[in-house]
């Protein structure tokens, strides 16, 4: 199905996971260091936490898109939250993988409820469909 795109946005990236990410308009521009854990000096953001904030932000957002466009679901509150956990590590036949864990807490909501609209939210989020099929995302209701 073909996507009508309502907003694009660019950045540049130089020096690669030691080096500097920047949005086209400035707005976004960050330092950019190998973890400590994968042997470098953690002095800055990697890839997997900018990757861990968007999903977050996005899939939250999805929740909130849904729970307006239906509503036999529950709505969202302002003290709902979206923790988005993103691993990597070595793929067995080369490379790297990545795994991704959602904890989604939705206080005040029932669990049945706050399931069905974690399940819709889904459908929607557009970083859950790039990465259907492709990486495991598990996702938890707290």
């Amino acid at each position: 199905m073909a996507t009508q795109i309502l907003y694009s946005t660019t950045a540049t990236a130089n020096g690669g996971r030691d080096g500097r990410s920047r949005t086209e308009d400035g707005a976004l521009d960050v330092t950019l260091a190998v973890p400590k854990e994968m042997g470098g000096n953690g002095a800055g953001n990697n890839p997997e936490q900018l990757f861990a904030a968007g999903y977050a932000a996005c899939f939250l957002g999805a929740m909130k898109f849904a729970a307006s466009q239906n509503k036999d679901l529950p709505r969202v509150g302002a003290d709902a939250t979206v923790s988005a956990t993103v691993s990597i590590g070595p793929r067995a036949d080369k490379g790297f993988g990545l795994k991704v864990a959602l904890s989604v807490s939705l206080p005040g909501v029932e669990r049945a409820a706050a399931e069905a609209l974690v399940a819709e939210a889904d459908t929607i989020c557009p970083y859950s469909h790039a990465t259907r099929g492709n990486i495991t995302v598990d996702i938890s209701v707290a």
